[in-house]
C-alpha cells in the first residue's frame, strides 16, 4: 500500500527537487563569479537546506548526534558509510559551518544543475574510479587545501553506496592520501542510518516516511596514530554505529 501511495507523493517531490536545482543553478552562478567563494557557499548551503525541505514531502525527518564533539577551527576528514544522495544533501547542510568538500565520481561533474556546479567549483574533486592514477593527485589536492584552510574533507570509503543498509568493506586508498596531505585533521567517523530506505524501490517510486540518523563518534587526532590503527578505529566506530 505506502508504494501505490508513494508514487504519486514522488511525482510531486520531483518536481519541487528539480525546481530547486533549476532555480540555484544561476543563483550559484552569480554568487560564484561576480561575489566569490563565501557568497558561492552560501549559496551551496542554502540550495541543500531546501532540498531537505523538499524530502518532508515523503515525510523523511533527519536527526544528527554529537555534532557539538566535532573541533572547530582544525581540518577535519568525515569518514561515513554510504546509503544514498541523501546522505550528502544532509551533511552538507548540518555540518554547513565546516565547509565540507567531496570526493565524488566525475560522471556527476557534469549534466546536473545545480550540483555539477557546485561539485567543479565548490571545493570538492571529482575522479575516475576506472583511472585510480589520476584520483592519486586529485585527493593529495583535496588534503591539502583542507589542510591549508581548515576545511573539511569528506569522504565514503565503501566506494559506492549500499542498497540495502548493510556496510561494504572500506578502501584504505583514499583516506590514507587524506591524511598524509592533512596530518593536523581529525577523522570523524559520521554512522548514517536509514537513507537506504528512501531509495529502497529505486529512484521512482521513493519511501516514505523514514527517519534518517547521522551519528558522529568520538573525533581521532591523525597525529597520535598509526594510519593502520586509525584505519581500523574509524571503520569499527562507522559499522558499529549502523542499524539493520
Amino acid at each position: 500500500m505506502q508504494k501505490i501511495i508513494s508514487y504519486p507523493i514522488s511525482v510531486i517531490y520531483y518536481l519541487f527537487f528539480g525546481l530547486t536545482l533549476l532555480v540555484f543553478h544561476p543563483i550559484q552562478w552569480v554568487c560564484f563569479n561576480v561575489f566569490g567563494y563565501h557568497a558561492h557557499k552560501v549559496s551551496v548551503d542554502y540550495l541543500n537546506f531546501f532540498l531537505l525541505r523538499c524530502t518532508n514531502i515523503l515525510g523523511t525527518t533527519y536527526k544528527f548526534e554529537n555534532i557539538e564533539s566535532i573541533p572547530k577551527n582544525v581540518p577535519l576528514i568525515f569518514v561515513s558509510n554510504h546509503q544514498s544522495m541523501y546522505d550528502i544533501i544532509a551533511m552538507i547542510w548540518f555540518f554547513r559551518r565546516f565547509h565540507c568538500k567531496f570526493v565524488s565520481k566525475k560522471e556527476l561533474g557534469s549534466g546536473i544543475p545545480s550540483v555539477s556546479f557546485n561539485l567543479r567549483h565548490g571545493g570538492s574533486v571529482l575522479i575516475d574510479r576506472k583511472d585510480p592514477k589520476q584520483a592519486i593527485p586529485a585527493i593529495k589536492g583535496l588534503g591539502e587545501y583542507i589542510e591549508v584552510n581548515n576545511r573539511s574533507a569528506v569522504i565514503f570509503p565503501e566506494g559506492t553506496r549500499s542498497k540495502t543498509g548493510k556496510p561494504k568493506e572500506f578502501a584504505q586508498s583514499g583516506l590514507k592520501i587524506l591524511c598524509k596531505y592533512a596530518p593536523s585533521a581529525y577523522v570523524v567517523p559520521v554512522s548514517i542510518n536509514n537513507s537506504w530506505k528512501v531509495v529502497k524501490y529505486g529512484f521512482f517510486p521513493l519511501g516514505l516516511g523514514n527517519r534518517l540518523t547521522f551519528v558522529v563518534h568520538k573525533p581521532i587526532a591523525v597525529k597520535d596514530y598509526e594510519f593502520s590503527e586509525l584505519m581500523e578505529i574509524t571503520e569499527k566506530a562507522v559499522v558499529q554505529g549502523i542499524k539493520i
